[in-house]
Order: C-alpha cells, then structure tokens, then sequence
C-alpha cells in the first residue's frame, strides 16, 4: 500500500494516476484523499500500514512578500514534514520513503550541468526550506532503516502547469509574449508523467537524484513548440537599461537587472546519474508540447 501526500497537487495528480494502476494508493492532501488534513498543523493519525510513502506535499516556490510568507516556506514544508514523520512512527514505519524536493537546494541562478555533489547553498526560504526537510527526511529514515530516496526537481510540465510555464502559455495565448537576446537560455525542466513512472523504479533502490529531459530547452525553443510560430525578441541591451531603470524603482518593479539576468542566463542540472544507474530515459519536453495543448 501506498500513501501519497500533496495528493491535489500539479505533480501528485500525476503520480496518483500512475501509481494507482497497479496498487492500493491513499492519499493525503488538505482538501483531498483518504487523509484530509494540513499537515504542518497536525500531526496525522493513521489507520494502515503502508510499504511506500511519497512526500510530495509542501509549498511551492515563489517570491514571498511579508515576514510571515517567508516564515510559512519553514512551517508547510519543515513543520509538516517532521508531523508526517511522527505520525508514521506510530504505526508501522514504511519500507520505503521517496521525498519530493527541488533543484532549488542549490541555491544556483545561472551554471550549467549542477550535479548532486554540488553544495547545498540555497539561501532564500523556499530553498532553505527544501534543505532541512530534506536532512529531516535522511536523518528519519536512517535511524528507522527506511530506504531513502530524493528527487531533485526542475521545473514541472504537464497539463495546466502553474508557475513560470503557466505564465508563458497565459501570455502567449494573450499574444503579449517576446523573448528576451534572442530567447537562448536554456533552462532544466521535465514532465510530471515521467517523474511519476519512475517513482516504482527508483523507490526500492534508494538515493539523490536530479531528474530533468536532458534537453533543456531554450525559451525560443519552447515558445516554438507551445505556439508553432516565432516570436519578437527584445535586445539585450533595452532589457538591460529597462533592468536598470527597475532597480531605480525597487522590489516592486516588474523587472530588474537580476530577472534580466536570470532570464538570459543557462540554468541546467545533470541527471546523469539517474541515467546511468537506472536507467532514466524521459521524453523530451518540446516533444511532448508540440504534441499536446497544454492550455
């Protein structure tokens, strides 16, 4: 039996219609599933054993704008992972435990090929968050002889993405999108179906693993394949006075020289070793978007 938390989530939707084909699942999220609770306030009581859990609850990555939005990256995704924990060592603890985490543990804004030795250096509260759940999770399962797995992510695509590509899609069926230098970056991501398969190969054997489509798209690459035609691109220099001109207004303003940064610059994660040691064998993201509407 499996149970599954952040069942109502972009990624746990995926993994609930994988992993139910071929197994007991139950699942945990605030307003869904068997379960129905806010984890970072409650500790949950069970009534069956399970052989896997998959953490996939928490919150997810944004710009927080008050104290207290900063403080609750710690609550949803620490807190609530320690009261997870409690509540399964009252029943039998699972053989196997995978937690969901990010790519954003790194704390990296530009690089390319950032592997799982790299250091952990995050230093804004979603990443931070992601890197004390992540020894809570290691610590938990070591003293219990659980086999522990964490799955580094990029940016998730499937049907209806939120975040970044939601954006993107919104603003190119708006018809208000362009690139930026030409849209050349090229940014990590993989599909939520192709991290959800992999769940039942990975979760027996155990580890840290990246996970991307090993293509990394750029952003002209993308728009392409979401709307089938080219788009204006602005010069890096005007994005770069309009960078600047923001930084003259604040944290407030739409865009700064950081995002221009951000936006221009090649962000990508290795995931060589899921590959060499299981196998990993995604599809390609632009494949699948020139396959499918995503909105």
């Amino acid at each position: 039996m499996i149970l599954l938390t952040g069942l109502n989530g972009f990624l746990g939707k995926s993994i609930e219609v994988e992993l139910s084909k071929k197994n007991k699942l139950y699942g945990l999220s605030r307003t869904a599933g068997e379960y129905k609770i806010s984890l970072e306030n409650e500790i949950p009581y069970f009534n069956q054993n399970f052989n896997l859990v998959i953490h996939a609850a928490g919150k997810a990555h944004s710009v927080p704008k008050t104290e207290y939005e900063r403080k609750q990256f710690h609550h949803v995704n620490v807190v609530g992972t320690e009261n997870l924990l409690k509540g399964l060592e009252k029943i039998e603890v699972p053989k196997q435990f995978v937690f969901i985490s990010s790519v954003s543990v790194y704390g990296q804004e530009f690089g390319k090929g950032i592997n799982e030795e790299n250091e952990l250096e995050a230093s804004d509260p979603y990443g931070l968050s992601k890197i004390d759940a992540e020894v809570l999770v290691t610590e938990w399962c070591k003293r219990h002889k659980v086999v522990c797995t964490i799955l580094r992510l990029p940016l998730l695509v499937g049907k209806n993405p939120p975040g970044n590509l939601g954006a993107m899609i919104k603003a190119i069926n708006k018809g208000y999108y362009f690139n930026i230098a030409g849209g050349k970056a090229k940014k990590s991501m993989v599909l939520a179906k192709d991290v959800a398969s992999f769940i039942s190969v990975v979760a027996p054997i155990g580890g840290i693993y990246n996970l991307t489509d090993g293509i990394h798209p750029s952003f002209s690459e993308l728009s392409i394949a979401i709307s089938k035609k080219k788009y204006l691109s602005l010069p890096l220099g005007f994005a770069k006075l309009c960078g600047r001109l923001g930084d003259l207004i604040g944290v407030k303003a739409p865009i700064t020289s950081l995002k221009i940064k951000k936006i221009t610059s090649d962000l990508t994660f290795d995931d060589s070793k899921a590959r060499r040691l299981l196998n990993w064998k995604p599809e390609s993201v632009l494949d699948y978007l020139k396959r499918e509407k995503l909105s």
